[in-house]
Order: C-alpha cells, then structure tokens, then sequence
C-alpha cells in the first residue's frame, strides 16, 4: 500500500502565495494587498465562494492567489487548489481562519486521482512546498490515498489475493507479525468467510498483523480492528440486478479503511497495542457457492441460516470479530460497506455508527467531529433482536421484515462479540458520487481520519476512554 503523494513540490522550489479566503473575511483581505492585486480580485468579483481562485500578479510574474473556501473546513477548501491552480507552479499557503496541518493535507487529497490505468500521461497539478506537509500530514494523506487506490481498482486486477498482499505488505513495512489463513486452514478458522468465498474460483484468504509501538507498554491500549474485503459482489445466488453490482468493487471498502487506518497507526508509532483482521473474499456463483436457506457453521460455535446470499459481509465479519475478542482487546472496531439501509437512513457522507459503549462511541463521534470525518450514530435497538430468530439454527443472516436493515446487521454482528468488549460498527459508504474539493469521484476513506485521531487521543492519555464491564 505504499503511495507516491503527488502535490509536492520538489525541495527549495519557488513558490508563491497561497491565501485561503472565508466570505465573511474577504474584504479584510483585500484590504491587506497592495492595491493592483486588490483592484484585480474585486473586478472578477471574488467572493469567497468554495473553490474559486483568484491569481495575483506581482513584478516578477504571478506571486500570490487567492482560493475561496466558502465553509467548508479546510481540509475540504483547500481540496480545490492543486486542481485549479495553474499546472506545475508551487504554493506556500498562508496563515488564516484554518488550521494549516488541516489545509496541507486537503491540498494533498485534493490532488489525488486514479489515472494509472490510462494510456495518456496525466495533466499537470500544482503543488505544496514541502517543508509545510509535516510528517503527520504525509503519513494521513499517504494511507488516505492507498486506500482510495485499493477502493477504485477493478475487481480483475484486485481480489482477495491482492488485497491480503496489500496487507501484507504494509505489515512488512513496520515490522508486523503478519499471519495468512488459506485453503482448509481458513475453511477449519473461519467456517462462515469460507462459505462465503467458495462460490469462487479465487480463493479467500484471511490477513492478521499484530503490532505495538515502540515505546508501548504491556498494558498499553489495545485496539482490535476488521475490515470486510469482498473484492467483488455479485449478490450470490440472491443475484444483485446489474445497476446494483456497477460499483461492487468498492465493497472491501472497510477492509481498505482499516488498513489505512493500521498504516497510519504504525506509521506515526503510537504507544498502542494493535491488532488488524481482513477478511479477502470474492461473492461469486458456481456449484460450489452458498444457498439461500443453507446452515453455516461460524468461529464462535453459533448456527446461521444463510437468510439471503446478498448478506455476505456480517458472515465474514462475524468470525473475525468471535476471534478478535477472544484477545479481550480494550477496544474491537469493525467497517464495512455492509447495507445499502445505512445509505438510505443518512446518505452517503454519514457512515453510520453502532457501539455497545456510550464513552467509546462518544469518543469516536468527537474525533469524527475535530477531524471533519463525522459519523452518526444508530441505535442497536434490542427489541429487533428476534426478528434474526430461526427456526432451524441459532440465528438468521437477515430478518423476516423488510425494515431497520442496518441496525439488524449490526444486531447480527453484536451476537458474536462479548459483552465486557467495548465495540463499534461502522457501516461506510467508501464512495464519492460525484467530484468535490478534496473528495474526487470514487473509493474514500471515511472515518479514517477519525479512528485514527480517536486512537491517537487515547494514546496520548488526553480522553481515556473506560471499559465496559457489564
């Protein structure tokens, strides 16, 4: 998963002057150039508005810019500029009404994009000085964008192969104790993912890395993370319509946050203990796939009737949660792109969160909101735990009732995880619709940035989070 950041400037490049402009501040900023460059931004109206620039010229050529930001937080305003700014120039940005760590990285995810499989040389960007992408920043943006480049990759040139590889990879890089599961060993580990994968004719495979920081004590926190990786979902046998399966590529979108998420931990080496499970699956159909109506064995010992092949991602997800939690991590968080109910309920900017911990999930709306990567929490409402009943297994996959398709995914999930562990589901969308400052069309990272500013929190001592011992 290592990326090569575009939007750098070479070191010791000349660069100008970025501002980054609010509405409400643009006179004020006007009124702080030399006259010409202000008389130049008034007449073209400049506003403020997000995404709109305005270039300044000085007696050596063109020495500053102006760059609308509107409201948006700066690590979306900021989004804008590598973009729009004139192709190979360099920019400094300058002091404002932001955060600058939080505009450097959005400059730097404001010039990703996925082109490598054109034929055409890419067109040119412009770039950030150097000295202002601090370390912290690089480590974001690189495993921001190595999750996006996993995310956008057809599902031919990624499946579960590739994307157990990528894993693998980034464990080597920092030293991780990396374990691969595959063939009857994974069928023996993970009954329920092995089901799920057999309708393949590429086989599934299961990651762990196990890690701590260097200057991480035994009793450390420990942080358990899974990531759903079904490189490619056709549905099964309940056979998704074609407009359905367009963007099943990203559906290891969450295995894909959670490796950037690990990269980014181990990356800064945070006194933590961590744990990383993916699950890499293709959900195919063949003689040897899954029916409707089958009984799967699963990790924890439970029974589940397969309700509908199209819910896939709970029966990976519940073996690699029953076996996280059997290491009584502090912590156990899974993503998932796992219901398009979660879409319904909140669009696809909200990913929605499940958490059987008010602190933790306190904590982590918190981070989500300081990062500008929000989540939104949904109720993991008991009274819908029968309708998962079945009669002839320990549970079903999927409810009788076409309702609450969320929040009953992640009921299935919570009965594979023990009720002392404090555990959060994500569900994420992984996608962006439609081009945005900082959010190209395609695979996103969601929640990235907020688990790994939650996890940084509580490494640092500054928002401890308790451990549930009911």
């Amino acid at each position: 998963m290592a990326y090569s950041l575009e939007g750098v400037a070479a070191d010791g490049a000349a660069a100008c002057m970025l501002y980054g402009v609010r509405p409400g501040d643009v006179e004020t900023r006007l009124d702080a150039l030399p006259a010409a460059q202000a008389a130049m931004a008034r007449v073209q109206n400049f506003t403020g508005a997000v995404g709109t620039v305005v270039l300044l010229a000085g007696e050596q050529g063109l020495e500053a810019a102006l760059l609308g930001l509107g409201d948006a937080p700066a690590v979306h305003g900021f989004g804008a500029a590598a973009r729009a700014l004139p192709a190979g120039s360099a920019w400094r940005i300058q002091p404002g009404a932001y955060d600058l760590s939080d505009a450097a990285l959005g400059f730097l995810l404001g010039a990703y994009r996925f082109d490598r499989l054109k034929t055409k040389a890419p067109l040119g960007i412009a770039t950030i000085a150097a000295e202002q992408v601090t370390r912290r920043v690089a480590i974001l943006a690189e495993a921001i964008c190595g999750a996006r480049d996993l995310i956008n990759t057809p599902a031919n040139l990624l499946g579960p192969a590739e994307l157990a590889a990528a894993a693998r990879a980034v464990g080597e890089r920092f030293a991780a104790k990396i374990t691969s599961v595959t063939g009857a060993a994974l069928t023996a580990r993970y009954p329920a993912m092995g089901a799920v994968g057999a309708g393949s004719d590429r086989a599934a495979e299961a990651v762990l890395l196990e890690w701590h920081g260097s200057a991480a004590r035994p009793d450390a926190p420990f942080f358990s993370l899974c990531g759903k990786g079904v490189c490619f979902d056709t549905g099964g046998y309940d056979l998704k319509p074609s407009a359905a399966m367009l963007r099943m590529k990203k559906d290891m979108g969450g295995a894909a946050i959670m490796l950037g998420v690990a990269h980014a931990v181990m990356a800064l080496d945070l006194p933590v203990r961590l744990h990383l499970r993916l699950g890499c699956v293709e959900n195919s159909i063949s003689g040897h796939a899954m029916r409707p109506s089958d009984v799967l064995q699963t990790h924890a010992g439970l029974t589940v009737e397969v309700g509908n092949t199209d819910a896939e991602g709970r029966l990976v997800l519940c073996d690699l949660l029953a076996e996280a939690a059997k290491d009584s991590p502090d912590y156990l968080l899974d993503a998932a792109t796992l219901t398009g109910a979660a879409r319904v309920a909140l669009g696809p900017d909200l990913p929605a969160l499940f958490c059987t911990d008010d602190e933790f999930a306190d904590t982590l709306l918190a981070a989500g909101r300081s990062a500008y990567d929000p989540l939104w929490r949904l109720p993991l409402a008991e009274g819908y735990d029968s309708w998962l009943d079945s009669s002839v297994a320990d549970c079903n996959t999927v409810a009788a009732k076409p309702m609450a398709g969320a929040i009953i995914a992640a009921l299935f999930l919570k009965r594979f995880v023990p009720k002392q562990i404090p555990w959060a589901h994500i569900d994420v969308y992984a996608w962006n619709d439609a081009n945005r400052p900082g959010r190209p069309e395609g695979g996103e990272a969601q929640t990235l940035r907020a688990i790994v500013a939650m996890i940084e929190g509580c490494a640092a001592g500054s928002n401890r989070m308790r451990v549930s011992t009911g």
